[in-house]
Parts: C-alpha cells; structure tokens; sequence
C-alpha cells in the first residue's frame, strides 16, 4: 500500500544529513519542495528558512530542520576519533550505531560509534561500563591504526559526524527513524504548506523552519516581528508520567522553562475537541523547543507547542501515522479559525 504523502516527505527528510549547524542540503531541499508549489520561501541570515505569502502574518507555525549529531574533537593514537555531541543525546542509545564522517573537503567515510576496547572476548566488563565521551569511540571503515594515517584522510577536529537514521515505515503504521525530533514536525507543516498553497496569501501565517534547535537558538531570530502567536511543531513526549502516546498530538501546557500561554493552549484543545482531533494535554518535564528560544529572545508573541507523539525521544524514535494526521489536522483547524476570526 502506497504511504501517505506526509511520509514520503519525512522519508526524504530523513535521508538528508542536518545536524544543527549542517543544516543546508535540508533546508534546500524543503525550500526547493515549497517553490514547485508556487511559493516563495526565503532564507534568514542565519539560514533558517521562512515561508511568508501573507503581507502581515499574525501567527507563525515553526519546526526544526536540524537534528543531534556529533563532531570530531581528536584523533587517537590507534586512528580512531574522539568526538563531542552536537546537542543532548544519551551514548548508550547511540552506541553501535552506523555513522558517516565528513572531513572540510566534502569526503566522507564510514564508521561506527562503540565503547573503548568492545570485544567481549578481552573484556569482561565491557557490559558494566558507563558510556561516556571519555570512553566511547569512532572505529572508522578505512585501514588506520595511527593518528597519522587517520589525518592522511583529511580527517580532523571540527568535522561532522552524521549517524544514520534507520527510517522504517511498518506495515502497522508505525514510523520508526532517529531525529523524527523534529523531521516529523517539519513534514506536518510542510504537508499543510504543501494543500494551502494557493491560499497562502489570504491566511495570515507564516511557516519558519529553524536550524539551530538542538543548540538552543533556533527561533530566536528571523521571526516576522509583526506576528502576535506561535505554535511550534516539536515532537510530543511519550513516556511514564505523561498522557501522550504516538497515535495522538500532544498539546504541551508547560515544558522546562514554563507554562505556554493559556489562552491560546484552551484555544488548540477546543479545537480538537470540537474536530474529533486525537490529542493529549501534557506537562513535559525535560524539554524546550524553539517557542522557548523565541520567547527568550524578547518576541511579544503567544506561545504554544504541539506535535506527534515519539517514543524513545533523542534515541531510537519511533511516531505513527495516526499522530502525523493528528498533527496536520490541528494546525489546519489552527489557521481556519484564524481565518474565520479576520
């Protein structure tokens, strides 16, 4: 059976390298998506992109393009790499995991994330050991065994490690990758994009793809300083000690740094009330998105976040086709009542 559009644009998202500050190929590809549909997208100075066809946008719906990845910091004496993390991620969920390096020229090489001396043959505590940068490595596939012959391949500090994201579509509707944080949120907005096209210029929204979430400074600038509300499309916490699961859309009443605004939270859940919308209202314990980032950088805007529900957030993620729809179907009732409202 032939998957749902939303998918198919995740599925190329997904294949797109866009750790926060790599961000390009993604970001072309999205924008190239929005000009065959007769659009204008423009970039920020920072390289976000912005979708605008409205003179004086009210609300702006973001997601973000960039993802977790990592970064070389060293080259070891046996020709392996140490490396830092490019946002949070836990070591262990990412540990055997595939990757690509790519040095400053372009070249890249494949490798594996694993634990310092892993051969369960020579070490016997190789399970007890706590994973950390101190003590997880790069073994790359090429014939290295010295810092030098590691460097003869243009290998070196500061180039970016990009880990595969093993995307899946089940045939039970499951969506399983890495990094649907937050590549689902920006398919739900590229998919509404993608049906209001030709009335763009009559609904007072804008769409911002930020680049640098992960990092924390993704919405903080580049935002249309004439819009009153924001509703980020992030990932939906799934987990104990909270209602969201992944066949819903998660409206977040209150994440790390605070409670979103009241009044327009009310506003989305009657909404999906008032749709047969299947969502949960949360409280997100360890989490920001890019209404934080905006909020912080001084905007006088609303702000909200909603999304799909992922399991295993930043580790081995995992959504349904039912929480896309969800998704999509909130933020088109979204910008209709704002419409209604004009």
């Amino acid at each position: 059976m032939k998957n749902p559009e939303i998918v198919e644009i995740l599925r190329k998202l997904e294949a797109i390298n866009s750790p926060s500050g790599y961000t390009v190929e993604a970001i072309a590809f999205l924008a190239d998506l929005f000009r065959s549909a007769g659009l204008n997208p423009k970039l920020t100075n920072k390289g976000a992109l912005l979708v605008c066809e409205h003179p004086e946008p009210v609300t702006v719906c973001a997601a973000h393009v960039d993802t977790l990845g990592a970064m070389v910091t060293r080259l070891e004496g046996d020709g392996t790499l140490r490396v830092t993390q490019v946002g949070g991620w836990p070591w262990n969920s990412f540990e055997g995991e595939y990757l690509t390096v790519m040095n400053s020229a372009g070249k890249k090489w494949r490798g594996t994330l694993l634990c310092d001396n892993p051969a369960a043959h020579v070490n016997r505590n190789i399970g007890k050991a706590e994973r950390t940068g101190e003590n997880m490595h790069i073994r790359l596939d090429a014939e290295v065994k010295s810092a030098a012959e590691t460097k003869k391949l243009g290998i070196g500090a500061g180039d970016y490690v990009f880990f595969d994201p093993r995307f899946e579509v089940t045939d039970t509707g499951f969506v399983r990758s890495r990094f649907l944080d937050d590549k689902a949120g920006c398919a739900v907005l590229a998919e509404v994009i993608l049906k209001l096209a030709p009335r763009l210029k009559k609904t007072p929204a804008a769409f911002f793809f930020s680049n640098y979430e992960e990092v924390g400074h993704g919405a903080s600038a580049g935002i249309p300083r004439c819009v009153k509300e924001m509703v980020a499309v992030d990932m939906g916490v799934v987990g104990r000690e909270v209602y969201g699961h992944e066949t819903v859309v998660s409206i977040c009443a209150k994440d790390s740094t605070g409670p979103h605004d009241y009044e327009l939270r009310q506003r989305l859940v009657s909404l999906a009330k008032k749709k047969n919308i299947p969502h949960a209202v949360d409280v997100f314990p360890f989490y920001g998105s890019d209404a934080r980032a905006t909020m912080g950088a001084g905007y006088d805007v609303k702000v909200a976040v909603i999304g799909p529900g992922v399991s295993a957030s930043h580790g081995v993620e995992r959504t349904h086709i039912k929480g896309l729809r969800a998704s999509v179907q909130l933020v088109e009732a979204y910008l209709a009542d704002l419409c209604a409202a004009k």
